[in-house]
């Protein structure tokens, strides 16, 4: 399992933080997705078949495009 968090700067609200970890946790593979509106960021908890580039892929088609990984 591996978990990742991003830098997400287009949230700005709940409905944002909902629409993402919505879409996200369809994904196959997605086990946990967390969007923070105070620190626009987006963690997520996945295995295969699920990659980085898949959640990247998804989080830009929905208008919340990942700017960086934030390592912890």
């Amino acid at each position: 399992m591996t978990t990742v968090t991003y830098s997400v700067p287009a949230i700005h609200c709940g409905h944002c933080t909902h629409t993402i970890e919505m879409e996200l946790s369809e994904l196959q593979g997605v086990q946990s997705v967390k969007a923070e509106i105070d620190t626009k960021k987006v963690t997520v908890t996945f295995d295969a078949p699920a990659s980085e580039e898949k959640i990247k892929a998804l989080l830009a088609e929905i208008n919340y495009p990942a700017e960086g990984l934030i390592t912890l």
